[in-house]
């Protein structure tokens, strides 16, 4: 799909704009095969033109910052996203959180938002996990910074747009048992309550599909 729209970013930064979001949802390796498939599906007809399906391999690092720039606008908005995705499925997990620290450190983003978020982190030793439903005061007022900061992404781009609405689901997922050998060994509530941050969640897909139909006269309802 083409868009008449003008980007600010280069087809080379977008390329690795998306190989570094596709980086992050693979940090924690929670994809079952029908998820990894969905992923691939969705690298597959939204990267830059001149990437090859083939060789698409996981960006470092210090591949993103070449591209994006240390301390710019560009690398500042990639990070939005990037936590974005990482809380898409309702925990944020300690694989997760290195890789975010590693794109922070290289793209000389200041490293203090990501403290709010490590309140929510699965416990390590306990399995299966989701995140906590009894964040304190105090974690939650720890989040405020970093929803503030969230809520200022700037959708510009239509090809992060379309990736963003394919990877946020479109509604809160009903709640579920999960259940192993005929016995269930978790409840998980809906999304919307054991995620902190869902309504940036929501906010951002909202504008993302704002932005297609609004500014580039997309057909939005295959999102919807």
């Amino acid at each position: 799909m083409t868009s008449t729209v003008q980007s600010p970013y280069s087809n080379e930064q977008i390329a690795a704009w998306l190989r570094g979001l596709l980086t992050i949802a693979w940090a924690d390796g929670n994809f079952d095969a029908q998820e990894q498939e969905l992923i691939a599906s969705i690298t597959k007809n939204e990267l830059a033109p001149k990437i090859k399906w083939d060789s698409l391999e996981v960006i470092t690092p210090e591949e993103l910052a070449a591209v994006l720039g240390k301390g710019t606008p560009a690398a500042e908005n990639f990070l939005r996203t990037a936590v974005m995705v990482a809380i898409a499925d309702g925990t944020y997990s300690p694989s997760e959180d290195q890789v975010l620290h590693q794109f922070c450190q290289a793209l000389e983003q200041p490293e203090n938002l990501l403290e709010a978020l490590r309140h929510t982190l699965e416990h390590p030793q306990l399995t299966p996990t989701i995140a906590s439903t009894e964040l304190t005061k105090r974690q939650i007022d720890a989040l405020h910074p970093l929803r503030d900061w969230l809520d200022r992404l700037d959708i510009q781009d239509p090809r992060v747009a379309r990736f963003l609405c394919k990877m946020i689901p479109s509604q809160c997922p009903f709640e579920r048992d999960v259940t192993l050998f005929g016995r269930k060994i978790v409840h998980i509530p809906p999304m919307c309550k054991i995620n902190p941050l869902y309504e940036q969640l929501v906010g951002l897909r909202f504008r993302a599909l704002s932005y297609l139909a609004d500014k580039c006269g997309e057909d939005v309802s295959p999102y919807i």
